[in-house]
């Protein structure tokens, strides 16, 4: 009878002494210093790679997009406002005369200081025909009115506006008749 107990007994402390079998790991683990050489190659291929996958995108496809655009006529349907205004003639460039590379020595300065300026005269129809007739007359009317300017005048704030009424002033009162409307000046040196 001793033999069964013994014989009962040492299954049971068999499966005492061997441990259960556990679940095997899903991978096993890499050395630390591996671990870290990894981290560090993955942060300098991104610090390498995102610089060139950035300059690859803006000049293969950013530069060439914008190009075409540019490049590209504006294709916009014109309202149907303007293309009235056109009908009626009031879209119509009005008639301009230019005036170019007028020279003027400035009033108190002796001669040290000088204006040079270029500019178009626009107004009403008839404008080219009367300013060429009147050529002489008109660039003795605009000579005077830019020589009588002085350095303090165009320092000063506003000075082309004023500039331009002058000019307009001028050259209807020399024509007898309100013909030029309005100033644009293309060139504006004070030496």
């Amino acid at each position: 009878m001793v033999a069964k107990s013994e014989a009962k007994e040492a299954p049971e402390a068999a499966s005492e002494k061997t441990p259960a079998p556990t679940a095997p790991s899903a991978a096993p683990a890499a050395p630390a210093g591996r671990s870290d050489l990894r981290s560090w190659l993955l942060a300098l291929t991104v610090i390498v790679l995102a610089p060139a996958a950035s300059w690859a995108t803006a000049q293969y496809v950013l530069l060439p997009h914008l190009r075409a655009q540019l490049n590209a006529p504006a294709a916009t349907p014109e309202p149907a406002e303007a293309a009235k205004d056109k009908a009626d003639g009031k879209g119509v460039t009005p008639p301009t005369y230019e005036f170019s590379n007028m020279v003027v020595n400035l009033a108190g300065t002796m001669g040290t200081r000088y204006l040079k300026t270029s500019f178009e005269v626009t107004g009403v129809d008839g404008l080219k025909g009367l300013f060429d007739q009147n050529k002489a007359r008109l660039t003795d009317v605009t000579l005077n009115v830019l020589s009588s300017l002085t350095l303090a005048d165009l320092e000063e704030p506003g000075s082309k506006n004023v500039l331009r009424e002058k000019l307009v002033t001028a050259y209807n009162e020399a024509l007898g008749r309100k013909i030029a409307d309005q100033v644009y000046f293309s060139d504006f040196v004070v030496q």
